[in-house]
């Protein structure tokens, strides 16, 4: 139940409580959080204001007097030696926020103002799990979770399974050393892990899910009770302190306790510091502030530490807490708000994306009134519905996206299951052509191509490009400028613009639109191949071009071919194909492409049937990387397609031949590993005269 605003006093307070209670069980228990931290926070600070000016309210029981946890059934109980507490958190996220906690901490030591500073550690506050680790005699022998601050929860099994944590110390051989820190997942493991997870579901495992933020999914996999599901979460580990400790000196400041534990071979995170004074704390605050959607995992704020223990213990605890450390935190990266409708939105390749349009809710330091709901998978596996209560996420530059539902919050009339197909009538939204989604692929997209506005752009850029139609000058700025003074809106009349047209343009000159014009001129002159692969047909790419050119040698045979004809093509299989199938379906793009050739662009019928000179590479797939002696990459393809042979983007086991020129870089480590042939230029000239069977190494051939 929500606390009535009008309520007594009483009644807010036992609401407030049950309402944490309730969002904490989710949160630790379950691993199921429905509301945001900002949002558990705002109700949390109601309630310690609540008993503040109530105190005949403040019961034992309550949320505000302990740590928040409870053991798992399945677990043993750990008894901590040392509570494990908590720190308090400074919610004033602006440089005020260091300044008083600095002034808190002179005040209580009783300095003065013509004192020197106070020294702090300055470290990372982590968004994961804290964890207790017990060495004895230097071995691990139990690692146990926070839980309710005095007894935790026995996880030793899965913790062992995180490679970073070691199960000996190096160098020290203490009876008893404790040491906590945080299990955590980097953002990079935890999409992996929901790629993984996607696919499982896909495939019709049960039982599995995808997981809301990396937080969570730690959490989870440390309370895996099979420790053989816990190894296949990758899981990291930062050390951030001491717990129990019998027989080791203890170092007499923060900072040196955790240089000491990373020369024990514990991981210790490098963004921390020791700094001076409040300005050290603000500075501090504001460098890891900037770099925060940098680093490789989540951060909701900095911790502050007096870095003296002599000074640490002079300055004790208050209520549980340290007065000597305080977790300054960053403005929320999530918020809840309802979702208004979701509009669909179309992308320069064709993508369609459904956008949710929100009440405007202040996340991630800006007011976001859209976010992206990615694809219809997504939405529906979220069950993201109109009129929900949702929670946005925006971190940084990152665009704002809806990551939950706030399923008791969904109001009785919430819309129906989102279904892209139907709410579009299988249409584009701009250009109404055939919307399309191949076999396997998460997106929807529109099949108008050269004809959808959205996408015009993107087209006209494509159709310009090197390796496409070739027309210098025609850069992204110019199509931009074209397009947004209404000179052009389908490609065909890229030939029909004039030199007045041109040079009434801003910054273009007379000289300037004359090279253009030869430019559009030149163009017309091409090849087949060049010519398909630069009307954007999704899937096919530069070498699928030439493969349809070879096979069919005219235009009008690729374009009337069925599926069964189009398959027959070397390595062009069901999607693209049906790619193929589908673009040439629409009435749209047929009459561009005879726009085009009516507006002079033209080529050798046959091109594909009438070349003899023999193919040495036929069946072969080369990879190029690197810079070569005297070849461009385009020469050296231009080279090998001439021979027959094909050139790939990536290395794989269908690879025949990796050449490698200087500054080689990942393709190369990845040949060797699959001990593909690497050869350099001269090899593969060498090839190339051998006419491609080569009884040995050739010439040029790297181990």
């Amino acid at each position: 139940m929500s606390p009535v605003p009008d309520s007594p006093p009483a009644d807010r307070a036992a609401a407030l409580r049950e309402q944490l209670r309730e969002h904490a069980h989710r949160y630790y228990v379950l691993d199921a959080p429905t509301i945001p931290d900002a949002e558990y926070d705002r109700l949390f600070q109601a309630l310690q204001q609540l008993e503040a000016e109530h105190p005949e309210l403040l019961t034992p029981d309550s949320p505000t007097q302990r740590i928040i946890g409870k053991v798992l059934d399945g677990f043993a109980p750990v008894r901590h030696a040392l509570p494990m507490l908590s720190i308090r958190t400074e919610t004033d996220t602006e440089p005020t926020g260091a300044l008083a906690f600095d002034a808190r901490v002179r005040r209580e030591l009783g300095l003065g103002e013509g004192d020197p500073p106070v020294e702090y550690g300055a470290e990372l506050k982590f968004d994961g799990l804290a964890i207790n680790l017990r060495y004895e005699n230097g071995l691990l022998c139990q690692a146990a979770t926070r839980g309710d601050g005095e007894k935790g929860e026995d996880v030793t099994q899965n913790i062992r399974t995180i490679q970073q944590i070691p199960l000996r110390l190096a160098g020290c051989d203490a009876p008893v050393l404790e040491v906590r820190g945080e299990v955590y997942m980097r953002r990079d493991d935890f999409n992996a892990l929901n790629e993984r997870q996607r696919e499982l579901i896909a495939h019709g495992a049960r039982n599995e899910k995808t997981f809301v933020n990396p937080r969570n999914a730690a959490a989870g996999a440390v309370r895996q009770l099979d420790p053989a599901i816990a190894r296949k979460r990758p899981l990291s580990f930062f050390a951030y302190g001491l717990g129990d400790v019998q027989g080791w000196d203890i170092p007499p400041t923060h900072s040196a306790i955790l240089d000491a534990l990373q020369r024990f071979g514990l991981p210790v995170s490098a963004e921390r510091a020791v700094v001076q004074g409040a300005d050290g704390l603000v500075a501090f605050h504001k460098r890891v502030g900037a770099a925060r959607d940098a680093l490789p995992f989540d951060i909701d704020g900095v911790v502050y530490k007096v870095n003296d223990r002599a000074l640490q213990q002079k300055l004790g605890f208050v209520s549980r807490e340290p007065r000597w450390a305080v977790a300054h935190k960053y403005p929320a990266q999530e918020q809840m708000t309802v979702l208004r409708d979701i509009d669909i939105q179309v992308g320069r390749t064709g993508k369609l994306t459904p956008v949710a349009k929100l009440v405007p809710v202040f996340v991630g330091g800006t007011t976001v009134s859209n976010a992206t709901l990615h694809n219809e998978d997504e939405t529906r596996r979220k069950d993201v519905r109109i009129g929900d209560t949702v929670i946005v996420r925006r971190a940084g530059d990152v665009i704002p996206e809806v990551v939950g539902v706030v399923l008791d919050r969904r109001p009785a009339d919430a819309g129906e299951p989102f279904d892209l197909y139907k709410r579009l009538d299988g249409k584009c939204p701009v250009c109404r052509s055939d919307i399309v989604r191949d076999d396997g692929e998460a997106n929807w997209r529109c099949s108008g191509g050269l004809f959808c506005a959205a996408q015009r752009k993107h087209a006209m850029l494509h159709f310009a490009s090197r390796r496409a139609m070739d027309v210098e000058g025609l850069g992204d700025k110019l199509v931009e400028q074209l397009i947004d003074a209404g000179l052009i809106r389908t490609l065909p009349e890229l030939y029909k613009l004039g030199i007045a047209k041109l040079t009434a343009l801003e910054r273009m000159g007379e000289k300037s639109a004359q090279n253009l014009l030869a430019g559009l001129e030149r163009s017309k002159q091409t090849t087949l191949a060049r010519f398909l692969f630069a009307l954007g047909i999704r899937n096919v790419g530069e070498t699928t071009a030439k493969d349809l050119a070879r096979h069919f040698g005219s235009l009008d045979r690729i374009m009337d071919a069925t599926l069964v004809q189009l398959l027959e093509v070397p390595d062009v299989g069901p999607i693209v194909a049906e790619s193929i199938r589908t673009f040439f379906d629409q009435p749209h793009n047929r009459e561009v492409v005879e726009q085009l050739r009516a507006a002079g662009i033209t080529w050798d019928e046959g091109e594909g049937t009438a070349d003899t000179s023999p193919k040495p590479f036929v069946g072969k797939t080369f990879v190029l990387t690197g810079t070569l002696p005297t070849l461009t990459r385009d020469a050296a393809q231009a080279l090998i397609e001439a021979a027959g042979g094909k050139v790939s983007g990536s290395v794989s086991k269908k690879t025949d031949f990796v050449v490698a020129g200087e500054d080689a870089g990942s393709k190369l480590e990845k040949a060797r590993a699959l001990e593909r042939t690497v050869l350099d230029e001269a090899g593969l000239l060498a090839l190339l005269e051998a006419g491609g069977r080569p009884h040995q190494p050739p010439q040029g051939a790297q181990a």
